[in-house]
């Protein structure tokens, strides 16, 4: 009988979890390791769905202006566009996490040259994690689009 509750809880709680994330298996696979930013280096207000669709919509912009084709592409999900999903679109630019890693700190250095971060004095110490963050998403995706996703949650 205990065996058989345990049974019934497992499929309640896998059939939630499913629910929850209605992406997996279409945008990205299984979430396969995660991780929560805490850091809250400035509290934020106004940063709205508006403010991270034109997040995306500049970085998919830049990307497609650029001379080379993109190996990554961003879009936001859910209905405030409180998920941000970065897929790789070629088997090398995500092989392993810390590919993935070394691309959100070169992504850091793009944001930290942004006039926001010099305007608030944080060009010194803000990461990209931090301007998420900062824009309310609820958390980054990330995956190389075949084996591995990247859960990071973003805490307020």
């Amino acid at each position: 009988m205990t065996r058989l509750i345990a049974a019934l809880f497992a499929l309640v709680f896998a059939g939630a979890v499913a629910a929850e994330d209605r992406y997996v298996g279409y945008y990205y696979p299984e979430v396969t390791s995660e991780e929560t930013f805490d850091r809250v280096i400035r509290a934020t207000q106004g940063a709205g769905k508006a403010v991270r669709v034109d997040f995306v919509n500049v970085l998919t912009t830049a990307q497609l202006e650029a001379p080379e084709s993109p190996r990554f592409v961003f879009f936001a999900k859910g209905s405030d566009a409180d998920t941000l999903i970065l897929t790789a679109l070629d088997d090398d630019v995500f092989s392993t996490i810390y590919r993935a890693r070394a691309l959100m700190a070169q992504l850091t250095v793009s944001v930290r040259k942004g006039g926001f971060f010099r305007q608030e004095d944080l060009q010194y110490v803000a990461t990209f994690y931090d301007l998420l963050q900062l824009m309310q998403f609820n958390e980054l995706l990330i995956t190389d689009g075949e084996t591995w996703t990247h859960r990071v949650t973003f805490s307020r």
